[in-house]
């Protein structure tokens, strides 16, 4: 079966067949590619003038154009997203720290349904039920992890993006 010119693919191998390039952003000579540039224009790059673009889909994944109910609108060639993030301060949610306890010194060993209470030579729990909250020193609750960026990619396996260069010019209906 003929592609449509421009018609985009997902395959398992390390090539795009003959008639096909992979859609990695590369810029076209309009001269030498009249249909595609008619159907693509410079949706995705290029001066319109000598040159186009294809689509880039290394590291993307393609979502539909347009809105939906409560769906924001993705307009065609849109790009949008990252692969990692540095979580900060301002990322937080406003929250506390705080540990139910008890000043009544420690007699049960082991936390279960127990409060962490004062020093004792070896208990350290109570069995006080209605302790109150009591804030943390801020030594015990420190920011850590170094502002190193985390990854917020799904799980992927990764396979080659070809577009048709040539084929059936596509009708409108």
């Amino acid at each position: 079966m003929e592609p449509f010119i421009g018609q985009i693919a997902l395959l398992p191998y390390n090539f795009c067949p003959r008639g096909w390039s992979d859609a990695s952003g590369q810029l076209m000579p309009i001269s030498q590619n009249f249909a595609l540039f008619a159907l693509l224009g410079t949706t995705y790059g290029g001066d319109g003038v000598s040159t186009f673009a294809l689509p880039d889909l290394r590291g993307r994944a393609p979502i539909g154009q347009g809105t939906g109910p409560g769906l924001a609108q993705h307009d065609l060639g849109e790009v949008a997203g990252q692969e990692s993030t540095t979580i900060t301060i301002a990322n937080m949610p406003a929250h506390t720290h705080t540990i139910r306890a008890t000043n009544e010194p420690g007699n049960k060993g082991g936390p279960g349904a127990k409060l962490l209470a004062s020093d004792a030579t070896v208990n350290k729990y109570s069995d006080t039920a209605n302790a109150p909250n009591v804030s943390m020193n801020p030594q015990m609750v420190t920011p850590s992890g170094g502002s190193q960026p985390i990854s917020i990619r799904d799980p992927y396996l990764t396979l080659r993006w070809c577009i048709a260069l040539e084929g059936v010019f596509p009708s409108r209906e």
